[in-house]
């Protein structure tokens, strides 16, 4: 018996990787909300608490398109006799591939092509694999960025992938070891997720796991109840599996998509299993912290099968059963101060008897558990956990992430550890380690990228003078919450020297639509050539409703910048405001591709049916999610 690792390539169809953008992300997330149906009082505070107030420090990523071309991208593989692991540390430590050996199954979704799409908190994600989350509700800021790896040793011998990687928004240090031991019929992932910060933060983690649909693949879990909200009703807990009359443990027949939260018992041992007509597929269990488990599906309508082509190309249908901290996706916890929090998950190949899978519910979810009980006793994911604790420091380091981490060490914020070495500051962190060494952060532009954190600023709001320092402040008062101290940094910084960056963020502190367009339009004169500035004023002048100044400005764009798509779209909306359909007409019948069409975002269906009313829209236009 064997248990290896190494590395690799993997080859595959794709575009180029995505790249950061130069504004940051200043807007946060909603609240969510539920409705009075079986949403208890602890839901209801982990609801409330911990949304963020901003996406800061990160910036956007963005610049794909969907050309593709043949790729090569390092990745790291664990193998024993029964399985073999592909993981993607350069794409936030994605578990892309595992393939059951003996019968050459692919448990996961693999997907065919490397397509980002505008998913993710920061736009860029990929469909498939397994995809790690931290930080809070969405996909996270790490998933297309590269995470720190090297090799480890378990106590036993077994080699281990160490993943590792510092969270900026909340602050976090996750580190995940995976390993294979001989002859194991699972993969063991475990994950430590640290606050190094004194006080309490809000966390989340989700893993996403991707499956192949089709309509004999049903999804089960060990509960009768699940939350569900659908992108048209608030969250709600209903019986499971029979959901508004029909089974919807069977995400191949559901019409439209949608999330279903199973409400585990407390005590009922976590798992999630999708299993084919033959009662086989890939089962997700966990230590008890890992408390909570979904199933997602984009339905069968016209734009949940467009979704799924755009992500993942022709004949690729699939589905994600997840696992996560709390009960749902759109809760966080309070992980108290210098608390580090421990789960391990395991994953493999799960049969059981297809009569039993395929009969009652009750039937299938105890066919399922006792499999799962042969498959991969709890004592032995407690041992997995024990196991883990007595991981060594990096033998081999096998990839480079950030070097943010680095920074806010040597800053004194974040301690060292042998265990998770993570190298030296970069070019990006410069500008900051100017400011801890000299007190003055030098005049960058475009400015240098944001940090966050109380000893940043405590720097900051004793020596910002110039422009660039004030701008910095102005985003470290907002991060904080405190907009208008932040608004006074900003108009301080334009008074010392106007920059599209102290504008285009007064813009967003500013109620009035009228004068937060007047200033993104001041921005974008700055900097016409920005092309992410230049959507965003398009945007506020369509918020303004003055569709006129909007297409002068498309008017006066170079042509590549006005072939994109985003300003194709807003070319075509702004027409439609100022009543010319026929122009509407001509760009939707010349084509319009968005590439970062946004999950959920209804602009093209609604602006065909606007020009074309009682014509169904085409499937090219048609990314709905309810009624597609």
């Amino acid at each position: 018996m064997t248990s290896t690792l190494r590395t690799d390539v993997l080859r595959i169809a794709g575009t180029p990787d995505p790249v950061g953008g130069t504004l940051p992300i200043l807007q946060g997330l909603p609240h969510q909300t539920a409705a009075d149906v079986g949403v208890d009082a602890e839901m209801r505070r982990n609801l409330a608490y911990g949304v963020p107030r901003t996406l800061l420090p990160y910036t956007r990523q963005g610049g794909y398109a969907r050309d593709r071309a043949e790729r090569e991208l390092p990745c790291v593989v664990l193998e024993n006799e029964t399985l073999t692991a592909t993981f993607l540390p350069s794409l936030g430590g994605r578990l892309w591939s595992l393939v059951h050996r003996p019968s050459g199954r692919e448990l996961l979704h693999r997907n065919r092509i490397l397509q980002p799409a505008n998913l993710a908190l920061r736009d860029a994600w990929l469909a498939g694999g397994v995809e790690w989350n931290l930080g809070t509700t969405g996909h996270w800021p790490l998933t297309c960025e590269p995470l720190h790896a090297a090799r480890v040793t378990a106590p036993d011998g077994t080699p281990g992938l160490r993943m590792y990687a510092f969270e900026r928004l909340r602050r976090l240090v996750l580190r995940m070891d995976s390993w294979l031991p001989a002859g194991s019929p699972v993969l063991y992932v475990h994950v430590a997720v640290h606050n190094p910060s004194p006080t309490e933060t809000p966390v989340y983690w989700w893993s996403n796991i991707a499956v192949p649909e089709h309509e004999g693949v049903r999804v089960l879990g060990p509960a009768d109840h699940a939350f569900h909200c659908d992108y048209v009703s608030d969250l709600r807990r209903v019986p499971f599996p029979r959901v508004e009359g029909a089974d919807r443990s069977y995400p191949g027949r559901v019409p439209r998509a949608a999330d279903y939260f199973l409400d585990i018992p407390r005590g009922e041992r976590p798992w999630i299993a999708a299993l084919d007509d033959a009662g086989a597929g890939l089962v997700q269990t966990s230590t008890a912290r890992l408390r909570g488990r979904k199933l997602f599906c984009w339905g069968t309508g016209t734009g949940g099968k467009h979704w799924q082509e755009w992500l993942s190309g022709p004949d690729s249908a699939y589905l994600e059963i997840q696992a996560g901290l709390a009960r749902t996706q759109l809760e966080h916890l309070p992980l108290p101060g210098g608390t580090t929090w421990t789960w391990t998950e395991a994953y493999g190949l799960l049969q059981a008897d297809p009569a039993a899978v395929h009969g009652s519910w009750q039937t299938a979810r105890s066919a399922a558990a006792e499999a799962l009980d042969q498959l991969v006793p709890p004592l032995e994911l407690e041992l997995a956990e024990a196991l883990a604790a007595g991981f060594g420091g990096p033998e081999e380091l096998l990839a480079e992430g950030g070097g943010w981490a680095a920074l806010e060490i040597e800053a004194g914020a974040l301690p060292a550890s042998p265990l998770l070495p993570f190298g030296e500051p970069g070019a990006a962190q410069e500008p900051w380690r100017q400011l801890l060494k000299t007190g003055t952060l030098p005049v960058c532009d475009p400015p240098a990228e944001p940090v966050t954190g109380p000893h940043w600023r405590a720097l900051l709001e004793t020596g910002a003078a110039d422009w660039h320092a004030l701008y910095q402040l102005g985003l470290l008062r907002l991060a904080a919450g405190e907009r208008e101290a932040a608004r006074e940094a900003f108009e301080h910084s334009i008074a010392v020297q106007s920059s599209p960056w102290a504008l285009r963020a007064l813009a967003f502190l500013t109620p009035d639509r009228q004068q937060a367009a007047d200033l993104a339009l001041s921005a974008h004169r700055l900097r016409p050539g920005l092309l992410e500035l230049t959507i965003e004023t398009l945007e506020a002048l369509r918020r303004a409703e003055r569709p006129a100044e909007a297409l002068a400005l498309i008017e006066a764009l170079p042509a590549a910048d006005r072939a994109h798509g985003r300003i194709r779209l807003a070319e075509a909306e702004a027409a439609h405001a100022s009543g010319d359909d026929d122009r509407v007409r001509r760009l939707l019948a010349e084509g319009i591709q968005v590439d970062n069409m946004r999950e959920g975002e209804l602009s093209l269906d609604t602006l065909w049916l606007a020009v074309h009313p009682g014509t169904p829209v085409p499937p090219q236009y048609d990314f709905r999610m309810a009624d597609g």
